[in-house]
């Protein structure tokens, strides 16, 4: 049986979304944005030489189509460094959820759109009614919470750090996503508390239709200052319905979730969970192309294109990391063998060129290795999962059509 490999790099949009005027960064609709576009305009341009230098240099993704994916959904013509004659097959996909986040994007390429609105927190203080809020500090056995905004992850720690650890309150902010983060300093509040308590929380905050509860620890001194750390751990709401990953399981294949799959599925339809930074899941996932079993399904999620880069819109450091993932996944692509398919994606777009600091709205590329040459033309994300089925010999195939 052969095998498949299913890697989203997080955020890489390639602009082009038909709706994208219906989404916001601030008073801004996405109009416009391209990530990917906007990202190699300015390193040929010479506007992204911080650590880095000239043309955006993408060899592998480019050969498999990358460059023609992006003029295919946005019309831009491939910038310097981009514009390879294709040797893979290549498409773009839309999306049909609307939303323009993690779980709506991966639910959505694993054959599952969402069938429900996302609910959000105003952009207020305090964004939360105030009986959530009284209710995370019951939970949290304090006498109230801090932060109860919008807010960057490390701009808030660094502002309330001391508060946190001088009160013991957890530190509660929200973003333009569906999602309520909690953050901790692991020693003096405790890692475990903290997981503890965002675990409590997020049957409340599924039954709002937020789409997940972050555990966001942290460690340091006020003095000295606050370092976010790896043991982030996200607590999503479950697919409304099987995933390609239930399928490939209902069938006795294995699942293997690479990142952060495993938080976003809740665990439904895997096997096993590798995690780390992305340089070390880039390791995990060359191991797995040297021993997953026959039949198997890898699920990867590359997070630090968006976590690192995108939401802070470094350009620079944006196409950086795409640089370093391209570099990494020449080697890897080489030891497929015979028969697997590689398919590399995106769940949303992320334009670090573009106002606020929210997702935005786009087409995503497809780009399918270890199937020969040619183009795919435009996709839905439903028909990735179909296409991987219809690969694995799966018995379900969810709403989408395989590749032509």
């Amino acid at each position: 049986m052969t095998r498949a490999f299913l890697v989203v790099m997080d955020s890489v949009g390639i602009g082009g979304a038909p709706d994208a005027d219906r989404f916001f960064n601030g008073a801004r609709p996405d109009t416009g944005a391209n990530t990917l576009g906007h990202i190699a305009q300015a390193c040929a341009e010479g506007q992204a030489d911080q650590g880095r230098k000239g043309p955006l240099h993408l060899p592998i993704l480019d050969r498999l189509g990358l460059g023609a994916a992006l003029e295919l959904a946005s019309g831009m013509a491939p910038p310097p460094g981009l514009g390879a004659v294709p040797q893979g097959r290549w498409g773009a996909a839309t999306e049909i959820s609307n939303g323009k986040d993690t779980p709506s994007g991966h639910w959505e390429l694993a054959g599952v759109p969402v069938p429900w609105d996302w609910h959000y927190f105003p952009d207020t203080q305090p964004a939360f009614p105030p009986d959530l809020s009284a209710r995370i500090a019951a939970l949290a056995g304090t006498d109230g919470i801090l932060g109860n905004c919008h807010a960057s992850g490390t701009q808030i720690i660094a502002r309330l750090g001391g508060d946190h650890i001088r009160t013991g309150w957890p530190i509660c902010y929200t973003s333009a996503d569906s999602v309520f983060q909690i953050a901790a300093h692991e020693e003096h509040f405790g890692l475990d508390r903290l997981h503890g308590l965002c675990q409590r929380a997020a049957p409340i905050l599924h039954a709002m239709r937020v789409g997940r509860v972050i555990a966001r620890p942290f460690i340091g001194t006020e003095a000295g200052g606050f370092t976010r750390t790896a043991n982030r751990h996200d607590y999503a709401i479950a697919p409304p319905s099987p995933t390609l990953c239930d399928w490939a399981q209902a069938d006795g294949r294995r699942v293997h979730a690479v990142g952060k799959i495993g938080d976003i599925f809740s665990m439904r339809g895997i096997d096993d969970v590798a995690k780390g930074d992305d340089a070390t899941l880039m390791q995990h996932l060359a191991r797995l192309v040297d021993t997953a079993e026959d039949g198997s399904l890898t699920f990867a999620n590359l997070v630090e294109f968006d976590s690192l880069y995108g939401h802070r819109r470094d350009v620079a450091g944006y196409a950086a990391a795409l640089e370093r993932f391209d570099a990494a996944l020449g080697p890897i692509i080489a030891k497929l063998r015979p028969g697997d398919m590689m398919v590399l994606t995106a769940d949303h777009g992320n334009d670090p060129s573009w106002t606020g600091t929210d997702h935005t709205r786009e087409r995503v590329p497809v780009l399918v290795a270890g199937q020969g040459a040619g183009p795919l033309g435009h996709l839905a994300f439903t028909d990735v999962a179909a296409s991987i089925a219809a690969h694995l010999g799966l018995s379900q195939r969810g709403p989408g059509r395989p590749f032509p």
